[in-house]
Parts: structure tokens; sequence; C-alpha cells
């Protein structure tokens, strides 16, 4: 089951294009969540929000909605994995303002960032069963059997991640769903990914992951609304190939 989305909603370029013109930002995400049955929430990564905002973020959304969240740069950038422990049960004390909404946690290591497996264990160890888990390295020295070895072991999806028809890593499949993140694609539309290469990427995942797989998938490419309507393609190309596909409900 594929869960389509954007990596974030807030950007002031949709207004017009996606939101309406009057529309006030403090709605924006309900009118997103009528269109959409997932997002990844970036902001997190930046500045952790108090436990106010998931619990606000929740009340927006429908019961079904899931959002990704991303952790804090704090322990993937400044600590760099290393005393993982308080930031992590400081993002989950707030992140469980989002309830049963909650969906993967994103794990983004820095590009300069050089495989520590051993860091990465004791990094993923401290997160309960419940919550799922995407790691996406971002230095070739990760691609190895040891790191393929602590993300099954985990049960941590290695996030598949492309850059301009240029996959970034290895598609290891790692956890029992998946995630892919697209971060621009090469259509004559800036940054946007054209149907040739959305279809690729349905393919792949329909090769890796069988129907009962939750699949989350995030465009990454929001200038210009390309993520807006590079998710609907996707959608709707998924309904055309026959692979299961979540999508809001009929109001």
């Amino acid at each position: 089951m594929l869960h389509i989305g954007t990596s974030g909603w807030q950007y002031k370029d949709w207004r017009g294009a996606f939101y309406p013109e009057k529309l006030p930002q403090r709605l924006w995400l309900n009118y997103y969540a009528e269109r959409f049955t997932t997002a990844e929430v970036n902001n997190t990564f930046y500045r952790l929000p108090e436990k106010t905002a998931f619990e606000h973020w929740a009340d927006a959304v429908p019961a079904d909605f899931r959002m990704a969240a991303k952790m804090s740069r704090y322990l993937t950038h400044v600590k760099r994995l290393k005393e993982p422990a308080e930031p992590v049960e400081r993002f989950l004390d707030r992140a469980a303002g989002l309830g049963t909404k909650l969906g993967p946690v994103l794990l983004q290591l820095p590009p300069n960032l050089r495989a520590e497996p051993d860091a990465l264990a004791d990094t993923l160890k401290l997160f309960p069963d419940s919550v799922q888990l995407a790691v996406e390295p971002r230095h070739e020295s990760w691609w190895t059997d040891e790191v393929r070895e602590v993300l099954e072991r985990h049960n941590a999806a290695l996030c598949w991640a492309d850059r301009r028809s240029r996959i970034l890593t290895p598609l290891w499949r790692t956890a029992d769903f998946g995630y892919l993140r697209m971060h621009d694609g090469t259509a004559r539309r800036p940054m946007s990914y054209g149907v040739r290469a959305i279809d690729t990427w349905l393919r792949r995942l329909r090769d890796s992951f069988d129907a009962e797989c939750d699949v989350y998938v995030y465009f990454n490419n929001d200038p210009g609304c390309a993520a807006i309507d590079n998710a609907r393609t996707m959608i709707r190309r998924a309904q055309t190939l026959g692979i299961p596909v979540r999508t809001v409900a009929p109001r």
C-alpha cells in the first residue's frame, strides 16, 4: 500500500497554485489533508517544536492520516549520533502529540558523516518497536553489509533517495515497510518528474514490496508546486498500474 505526499506543506509559493488565495495559512494543513493521506514534516529537523504543535497538527488531519517526522538535527548533525539517549527521549515525548497519526521517523544523516554502524545501532535501539524508523545516510561509506545488517536487525528502512535521475542509495529492503524521497527530477518543468520517471519508480517499489507493505513516498521538490503535481501524478499512475495506493475518501 503506497502512501504518497509531499515533504512539508507550508510553502508560500503554493498559495494560489494549490491553496486558495484567501485561505488562512493556519488552515493549510486541513486543506492539504483533504487531498492527501500523508505528509513529511521537516521543521522538526531544524527546530523541534513543543508537544502542543504536534497536537495541533493531529487535530487538523483525519484519523487515518499519517505524518512522517524528521528527527531533530541536534542528534544527527550536532551530536552526530553521539550520546543519543536524551535527544531521542525528547523527540519521542514531543512527537507523541501526534498519537496514532505518527508515521515513520526519518533520521537524515549529514553528507560528511562516515559510516558508524555501532553509533547507528545504539541510536536505533532507543526507539520502541511501535515506531517505524527510516534512515537516510548520505555518505557512500554506509553501503556495507554491516550497515545493512544493523538496519535489518532494528527493522529500520533504508530511505531510498533520488535526485535528478540519480539513485543516491542502494535499493535495499531492510524493513517491513518502505520509504522513498524524491528530491528533484529532470523533466522540462524545473525540478519536476515526468511520467516515465514516476512509472519507473512505481515498478521498482512494486518489485520490492508486496501489496501488504506500507511504502511512504514524499516529493521534496517544492518550488513551483512541482511536489504537489508530481504526487498527484504518482497516485494516478499507481492506480493505472494496479498498485494499491491510499487515497482520500470522497467528501
